[in-house]
């Protein structure tokens, strides 16, 4: 028997059922949060009553919704980028699917929406290009309709506690990877995790394991795979959620990429899995990965062409870059694939006949809905082409691979992955390709919005960056 580990296919996903807003506002519900997400991955709600939210819907005639002002989605700080300003608002639309109760916070659900026009637009409709949610399901849609294809998206939440941000940075424990010292019964940092972990499987969300990490203070949660957009209104929740509950205790919970020069970083791992029709087998690449069908191949080639101007999207900020080199298991710097190889930015997981990619080069400071888009849309992109797998699985770093061991692996001249947050910005810009899959517009606007929110994150001195870094995320 070769398989083994719990497997998902996209029966093991089915729809979920459809829920009036009865269902939805039970007495239980005092308050409702309608919560977005923007540009610069800040999560933002308004705080509704119950009873006001339900009368958002009262009228049959009249789009239920609030208005959101347009510089929203360019604000970053108290300062607007070039190209907002103060005129015009969008509707912002709940939407009734994401609907989740906020297990960490008593009386209250969280409902994620879709940011529309006030009035119909010529050959648009209510639609706008800049909604980072209507994009993603935009791109599953897709998949759907022009290859048949559907994704499941799973996502590891790396994040440090600390029980003090200034003057110093203090964290919780300075106890090592995996060990049961990080874990001791009756800690504050034990009490969090369990409530972290309770809060979510309360919510109905699929929690495969926590566990301590690497760095000192250090842990990770793992969530189940879902379809791409639950997926990421999913990751917005579990990140409340671990916010929310190590702050009742005293604690703060930091996503950011690199707090320990002398040790382990933070990262956001997608986990992809692509499900589609069978095909007929190609023989042109079947040598380079025998065990995936030529759709997963394709998929696997479209991500390792567009990883350049994906980062830029994946790992946003300055900080991020800190956390990618090569030779510290954070996935390396070039643009290759490996079976179980951490020093690839893809790696192959699983078994053969339900295996995964794990991409490596994402932190938790990037959108989720935009990171998931990006990582899909250039997958995709590789099977509407029908792209050939252009390297062998690297069977360890390239960077120990002698000149002759890169030639046999395809991997002779491989591209590197941008080293610095401008470099993958001038990536993004360049690549044709990932701009027309997630939009002209909003990859344009996104790079005016990243270019002000690095410089929004400058403090006076490198410790002062950091300290401003933490706090944020």
């Amino acid at each position: 028997m070769s398989a083994y580990g719990a497997l998902y296919t996209i029966q093991n996903d089915p729809p979920a059922p459809s829920r009036s807003l009865d269902d939805l506002l039970t007495p239980e519900i005092k308050f409702v949060r309608i919560q977005w997400i923007d540009f610069i991955n800040t999560i933002r709600y308004r705080v509704l009553s119950a009873s006001y939210f339900r009368k958002l819907f009262a009228d049959p005639n009249s789009r239920p919704g609030i208005t959101i002002s347009r510089g929203g989605l360019g604000l970053v700080g108290l300062q607007l980028t070039p190209g907002f300003d103060a005129v015009g608002e969008y509707l912002y639309v709940p939407d009734l699917e994401s609907w989740r109760i906020c297990t960490y916070a008593p009386g209250h659900a969280s409902v994620m929406g879709w940011f529309q026009e006030k009035t119909p637009q010529p050959g648009k409709g209510f639609t706008t290009s800049l909604c980072p949610r209507t994009n993603l399901q935009r791109i599953e849609r897709e998949a759907r309709e022009k290859a048949g294809v559907s994704f499941l998206v799973g996502v590891e939440s790396e994040f440090i506690l600390m029980s003090a941000t200034s003057p110093e940075f203090v964290v919780v424990n300075n106890a090592d990877w995996a060990t049961s010292a990080k874990m001791r019964t009756g800690s504050v940092e034990t009490t969090v995790l369990e409530e972290i972990a309770q809060c979510l499987l309360d919510a109905g969300i699929e929690l495969q394991l926590y566990h301590a990490e690497a760095a000192p203070g250090q842990y990770e949660v793992v969530t189940g795979p879902m379809k791409p957009l639950v997926a990421a209104d999913t990751l917005v929740f579990t990140r409340e959620t671990i916010y929310n509950v190590a702050n009742k205790h005293g604690l703060r919970a930091t996503f950011a990429p690199r707090v320990h020069a002398n040790s382990c970083g933070s990262g956001a791992h997608i986990h992809v899995s692509v499900h589609g029709p069978s095909a007929a087998p190609r023989a042109a690449d079947a040598a380079y990965a025998p065990s995936l069908t030529p759709m997963e191949r394709s998929f696997l080639q479209g991500v390792l062409g567009h990883i350049p101007g994906m980062c830029a999207l994946t790992l946003p900020m300055a900080a991020s870059y800190a956390r990618v080199a090569d030779g510290i298991w954070s996935g390396g710097t070039y643009a290759c694939w490996g079976t179980s190889n951490r020093e690839a930015p893809v790696r192959l997981c699983g078994p053969p006949g339900h295996q995964h990619l794990e991409i490596k080069s994402v932190d938790a400071t990037a959108t989720p809905h935009l990171a998931i888009a990006a990582v899909i849309g250039s997958g995709l992109k590789g099977i509407l082409d029908g792209e050939l797998l252009a390297a062998m699985d690297c069977p360890k770093p390239i960077p120990k691979m002698t000149p002759e061991e890169r030639v046999t692996f395809g991997v002779s001249n491989p591209p590197r992955l941008p080293r610095t947050i401008t470099d993958a910005r001038n990536a993004l810009a360049d690549d044709e390709n990932l701009k027309s899959i997630l939009g002209e517009e909003l990859v344009n606007t996104y790079i005016r919005v990243n270019e002000m929110m690095e410089k929004f994150m400058c403090g006076d001195d490198e410790k002062d960056t950091a300290r401003k870094l933490v706090e944020y995320f």
